[in-house]
């Protein structure tokens, strides 16, 4: 009994209490999410490359 009214009650809620975004709003988190999602990778790319050249010199120069 306590199960049916808590799924109904949790449904009003989702129909009628929640604000959706729009299609358009849901396209510009998109596209700020992949944007993001970019840079950071670039970042991660970048201080990556850094890390091994800078251990291929310490290496190189005790060898």
């Amino acid at each position: 009994m306590k199960l049916k009214v808590y799924i109904e009650e949790a449904y009003e809620e989702l129909v009628y209490k929640v604000t959706w975004p729009t299609w358009k709003e849901l396209q510009n988190s998109a596209l700020i999410v992949m944007v993001a999602s970019f840079i950071i990778s670039l970042l991660i790319f970048v201080m990556d490359i850094s890390f091994k050249n800078m251990m291929e010199f310490i290496y190189g120069s005790f060898y």
